[in-house]
């Protein structure tokens, strides 16, 4: 995708260990932290999931991390999510708080099998707690791989979510395949550096392309799941949603933590299935430069968010 200047100097930024020492610990960057990460420990993202919930809203929880290459890293993440899902299972809000996992955090990138043989302990535990799994979908060099792992873990647990990005030229064609009965799929726009190869150059287009997949996955008999924060894409899935029969609660709209609560709670006083992404656990910086660098807009959501609890 064409490159944002913008974008380009947070990228830089998340990457220079000088940058990071110094937001990671300057006071500002704790109350953005608060705002946007639900804290490092399980109980603390317990206890934003809880207060979530109890607002009318669903969740999905991400132990922070990616691309780990050591083995150990991999097994220290999925302790996490067998924690958080007992805890969820212990605490009563498993039927309305599920985890998303990156696959990459759990080992893809050392061997495919070692990263199934993960995700299925982690779908093991979730089944046993009452809740989903929704995988993650990375940069485009592992979608194949993902869409394979996500295949053979749904021969046992078809109610595990996959994730389509709207800037990918082969998303409509996915949107179709996995529009199926039972099928839960997150549709969002994408967040990584991509080349023109695969993906599209400019924002119109990764929002045309965002309502055709839309329309795809609405026309099916799966469960659809809308990540926009863009007040333009919500109404315009509503419409849609209209027109293809399907009344709230037949697919669900997704945003980020802290990211227009109010919109969050306004959809979900008019009936809608409305689901934070909350993340957690010690590597918020990098996540938090990568909320901003997506889409240079989300900035402007971040230092908002600042002034505002709105």
């Amino acid at each position: 995708m064409r490159v944002n200047p913008l974008r380009t100097l947070i990228l830089a930024a998340a990457g220079n260990d000088t940058i990071r020492r110094v937001i990671a610990t300057a006071p500002v960057s704790r109350d953005v932290v608060r705002r946007f990460v639900a804290g490092e420990t399980t109980e603390e993202a317990v206890a934003v999931t809880r207060r979530l919930v109890e607002s009318g809203l669903t969740v999905t929880l991400d132990y922070l991390g990616e691309d780990t290459t050591d083995a150990a890293l991999a097994e220290q993440t999925v302790q996490a999510y067998l924690e958080l899902l007992d805890r969820l299972k212990a605490e009563g809000l498993s039927d309305r708080a599920e985890v998303s996992v990156k696959l990459s955090a759990v080992g893809q990138l050392l061997d495919e099998d070692l990263a199934l043989t993960n995700a299925s302990r982690i779908c093991r535990a979730a089944e046993e707690a009452g809740t989903t799994v929704t995988l993650d979908m990375e940069d485009h060099t592992t979608t194949d791989s993902t869409l394979r792992i996500l295949a053979e873990l749904r021969t046992t647990w078809p109610w595990v979510g996959a994730v389509l990005q709207s800037y990918l030229h082969r998303t409509l064609d996915d949107a179709v395949r996995l529009s199926g009965d039972g099928s839960r799929v997150r549709l969002c726009k994408g967040a990584y550096k991509e080349p023109g190869t695969v993906a599209f150059d400019e924002m119109p287009e990764v929002d045309r392309s965002y309502v055709r997949c839309a329309n795809a996955l609405l026309a099916g008999t799966g469960y659809p799941m809308f990540a926009t924060h863009d007040p333009r894409l919500v109404r315009i899935i509503g419409e849609r949603a209209d027109h293809h029969g399907r009344k709230p609660g037949e697919f669900e709209f997704q945003m980020l933590y802290g990211i227009r609560p109010d919109e969050q709670l306004r959809l979900a006083h008019q009936g809608h299935t409305v689901r934070v992404y909350v993340p957690y656990g010690g590597q918020w910086y990098g996540y938090l430069m990568r909320r901003m660098a997506e889409r240079p807009a989300n900035t402007v959501f971040f230092l908002r968010a600042l002034m505002s609890k709105k």
